[in-house]
């Protein structure tokens, strides 16, 4: 069912789990102020309930940590680089040494097993700096400060990172203009020219890193990602459907770019009907033409879409809005579990776009007991994400078989993690337990869930055993 060289593995953000937020000459980021920081953090800094500053301490705990991926049989390990650990500021000319060893020291050791590392250069994690005194990506100049450091990054390790994605979840920024586009602007007074300005900017610094990587090492292997949420229309109604090919347009025109390299008609339909106004910078059309590798995405939910205006009451829990679905169930957070969506995506893309793809977030998020387990140590008796991953994978084997050419699939929060949006810890999703709660309080002590065993096998079966 699933390809030999199918890369098994998991994934986490450096701002998620690092912690040590100000050690060895690193800078702030946006995420060491968020969630205060979330309308704009002109006048915010850290604070001690911030539990980003200390996350799970993978900074000063990673050999410990990698030792037990290897154990599940990890063959690929998602993390990202904190841009202000290699430019404190995000402006400075020169990068800071003692960050850029710590990513050497880091994918040594995945080395040392044989597991292969898969980089987010930017995962919600824009110096904070940056945000501050040129409002993000809304700025030009973001684009030279960002393919500065990836020139760095991509120089350094060419020859320890081979699979690298440019921006995490870049279409979120419709969404979360501060966490995903470092935009000090606050939310309710940036406008949509403003908006889609710094959309642009992204996407044109997004394709020169795919220049530059493939300048600096052709093997480098360069992928986008994506959060993707299938819309369903909510009936058959002809409007319905219009009103999710719309909703779900706004998304795509991300992958779009990202693939071919030119701005889709509907959006450029859309930008006119709207006042939209986007410059276009001399040669930005020819650095578009730059197209990823690989397509990489997160899958946790899927919504409905309805013409039907009393219809039309948005869900709490959904990432980015949406009509719940009348025929899923939920999660405690309220995401909606679609494991039939999974593969429902996976055949859009590729039908579309005929590239690789790369599952790089999918998990249950959940509160977890930490109970005796019988032998003198602490479990967590996790069935409920066991069976969800195993729903999940089944559809990605039947998309497997549809066709479809998959290249791997990282659980997100293989360990678990503080939240990027709430910086909370009561929300996990790992095969590992962390002894760490929302106070502050624990011994960061980590403990094997049951699910660590389950996804072992999974592992050594190459998806046989699900």
């Amino acid at each position: 069912m699933f390809p030999e060289n199918f890369l098994w593995g998991g994934a986490v953000a450096a701002n998620q789990c690092e912690g040590a937020y100000n050690a060895d000459g690193k800078g702030l980021s946006i995420q060491d102020v968020m969630p205060h920081g979330i309308k704009g953090a002109r006048t915010i800094r850290p604070t001690e309930d911030n539990m980003k500053l200390v996350g799970i301490d993978f900074y000063h705990r990673y050999k410990e940590d990698i030792k037990l991926f290897a154990e599940m049989g990890f063959k690929v390990f998602r993390t990202s680089i904190a841009w202000s650990r290699i430019f404190p500021r995000g402006d400075e000319a020169e990068p800071n040494e003692a960050g850029l060893v710590f990513y050497d020291d880091l994918f040594d050791e995945c080395h040392k097993y044989g597991i292969e590392p898969l980089v987010t250069l930017s995962h919600y994690e824009t110096p904070l700096y940056l945000s501050e005194h040129y409002d993000g990506w809304v700025n030009p100049k973001m684009i030279g400060f960002y393919e500065n450091y990836v020139t760095t990054v991509f120089k350094r390790y060419k020859d320890k990172v081979k699979y690298w994605l440019t921006f995490n979840e870049i279409n979120s920024i419709l969404n979360s203009p501060f966490m995903s586009g470092g935009i000090n602007t606050p939310k309710e007074e940036l406008t949509e020219s403003q908006l889609y300005q710094a959309i642009h900017h992204e996407m044109v610094a997004s394709a020169s890193a795919v220049k530059i990587a493939h300048e600096i090492n052709p093997d480098f292997q360069v992928g986008c990602m994506i959060l993707s949420m299938p819309v369903y229309p909510l009936s058959p109604d002809p409007a319905d459907v219009i009103q999710a090919m719309e909703e779900s347009h706004l998304h795509d025109m991300f992958t779009e770019i990202h693939v071919r390299g030119e701005y889709p008609g509907y959006m450029k339909r859309y930008m006119r009907e709207h006042n939209i106004e986007v410059a276009f910078a001399p040669g930005d059309e020819e650095i578009l033409k730059n197209t990823v590798d690989f397509i990489s995405f997160s899958y946790y939910v899927s919504v409905c879409a309805t013409a039907d205006e009393e219809k039309n009451i948005r869900g709490e829990g959904n990432l980015l809005g949406g009509v719940p679905n009348p025929t899923l169930k939920a999660s405690e957070w309220g995401w909606q579990i679609d494991p039939k969506g999974l593969r429902y995506i996976l055949n859009t893309f590729w039908d579309k776009y005929r590239k690789p793809l790369f599952i790089v977030e999918n998990g249950l998020g959940a509160k977890d007991e930490l109970v005796d387990d019988g032998k003198g140590g602490k479990t967590v008796n996790d069935d409920y994400r066991i069976d969800y991953m195993r729903d999940h994978l089944i559809q990605v084997g039947e998309a497997i078989e549809d066709g479809v050419e998959v290249m791997g699939y990282t659980s997100w929060g293989c360990i678990d993690l503080v939240s990027a949006s709430t910086a909370e810890l009561a929300k996990r999703y790992g095969f590992i337990y962390v002894d760490r709660n929302d106070d502050g309080s624990g011994t960061l002590k980590r403990y094997k869930k049951k699910s660590f065993g389950w996804y072992k096998e999974v592992i050594a079966s190459n998806g046989g055993n699900l």
